[in-house]
């Protein structure tokens, strides 16, 4: 604590550590099952292998991106942007329908810093035993449960370092890279960022990331109504509140079902008090659930003290789930996923991109020809090198010509000089004509390019 030396007011109080207690039920089964499946997924694709090749490897020097057998190239940037969106959206659906499950359950500081806790709990014990062991004067014994928690965070925080610029760099050559000791510039920068960012947000700032770093918990508010699920106590059951013996009749005693066991605040990872009210600290991992219900099991009473619940239905009124604004969040992101699979299921490895010469209409070749003059760029997005064949299906006595060559090698763009050469009584004026492009060795790798094809007005030069 540090004070104004002129009038002894307090500018800053440290943060007290928050010593979470150990909780089991329904809502922890499901945290610790997302846990699980999310870093699961995070630690073992990176080593995965599909078609040969890494199964999620972001290539950025060769801009390349290889997602479960996909190809993406800077081009396919629009996929980038859409799933931006879709996560947006789906994050404004699931905060209107039931409150912050992302920070519960999903968020990355959520999910890393559970796991920090384990192993916190596992060297240190539970909650009372942290407490009394940060109390005692320094020994051999607490020397050693300290040193043995670090070396887990740190090597878990190096673990997971590496993992992250698996991403990017061949996970497997950079195993050998670590182990050989000759690491990248890039690969040990990034490496070190992400685990001392694993380390300090997961072990050392914890519950200050979402209270005071997260903007999420400045917002979510705004997207919240009366009838938003939310992790809420029910006052006029639990108040007046206070201890009583499991034989008491809390009616006799003039009191509510609260017992004030604290043990709510106790399990809440921000170490904040449920029965105040709603909070922008509540990350809504539902601790206080499960830690009430099993208080309610044993006092005999029903559970359902601190639940998922709206304002409305705390109130006595009627709630909807289904309104309005989640219709509408629930239709744009089913549209938005369904446009982007679509997208997927019918992406080419080719782009191609026909463009008129701007500075020349059309010129007279003689026996009744005029020709159209284009610039082509190809762009090979398949693995293995192509040979392409240019055609006009709608219009087959027109004449191509294209220099040099089309064919590219795997990721190669290709610019050519392009012509068109079609009878001058084809018709008159602008025309619309469609050029297929496609793989000599492969027909199903093929793509139309629209464009316009300049003819004399009266239908002859």
């Amino acid at each position: 604590m540090s004070q104004n030396p002129g009038d002894g007011q307090v500018l800053y109080l440290k943060e007290p550590k928050i010593y979470p207690r150990e909780v089991s039920g329904r809502f922890d089964r499901l945290r610790k099952i997302a846990v699980f499946v999310l870093l699961g997924l995070y630690y073992i694709l990176p080593w995965l292998t599909w078609d040969g090749r890494q199964a999620v490897l972001f290539d950025l020097p060769a801009r390349r991106f290889y997602i479960l057998g996909l190809d993406f190239w800077p081009q396919d940037f629009i996929y980038l942007a859409l799933l931006l969106i879709s996560a947006g959206i789906s994050l404004f659906f699931f905060t209107a329908l039931a409150g912050r499950l992302w920070c519960g359950y999903a968020c990355p500081q959520t999910v890393w810093t559970e796991v920090f806790i384990w192993m916190e709990r596992w060297v240190e014990g539970d909650r009372n035993k942290q407490m009394k062991l940060d109390k005692a004067p320094w020994s051999a014994q607490k020397l050693a449960r300290k040193a043995t928690k670090q070396f887990l965070w740190i090597t878990f925080a190096l673990w997971t370092g590496f993992t992250f610029v698996g991403f990017f760099t061949p996970i497997r050559e950079l195993g050998q890279s670590v182990m050989t000791l000759s690491l990248g510039p890039w690969e040990l920068f990034w490496g070190l960022f992400y685990s001392l960012a694993t380390y300090g947000n997961a072990g050392i700032l914890r519950s200050q990331v979402c209270k005071y770093m997260c903007p999420y918990a400045r917002f979510q508010s705004a997207m919240f109504d009366r009838d938003t699920l939310v992790i809420s106590y029910d006052e006029a059951r639990g108040e007046p509140r206070g201890g009583r013996k499991k034989k008491d009749d809390p009616a006799e005693l003039g009191l509510g079902d609260c017992v004030s066991c604290t043990l709510c605040v106790q399990v809440c990872p921000t170490g904040i008090d449920i029965r105040d009210g709603l909070q922008y600290e509540c990350i809504a991992c539902a601790a206080c659930i499960d830690v009430c219900d099993q208080v309610m099991d044993k006092m005999g009473y029903e559970r359902g003290l601190i639940r998922y619940t709206t304002e409305n239905a705390l109130e006595g009124k009627s709630s909807k789930i289904l309104r309005p604004r989640i219709v509408i969040y629930a239709v744009l992101l089913t549209a938005v996923l369904a446009g982007i699979l679509i997208s997927l299921s019918n992406k080419t490895p080719l782009r191609a991109e026909l463009i008129r010469d701007r500075n020349t209409l059309y010129r007279d070749v003689g026996d009744g020809l005029v020709e159209n003059i284009y610039k082509l760029k190809l762009i090979n997005q398949d693995r293995v090198a192509h040979r392409y064949r240019i055609s006009i299906p709608d219009y087959p006595q027109i004449q191509i010509q294209v220099f040099p060559e089309p064919v590219l090698e795997p990721g190669q763009v290709g610019e050519f000089a392009f012509t068109l050469a079609a009878p001058a009584d084809l018709g008159a004026g602008s025309m619309k004509i469609e050029v297929l492009f496609e793989a000599m060795d492969n027909p199903e790798i093929r793509r139309l390019s629209e464009s316009r094809l300049l003819l004399p007005t009266d239908g002859a030069e």
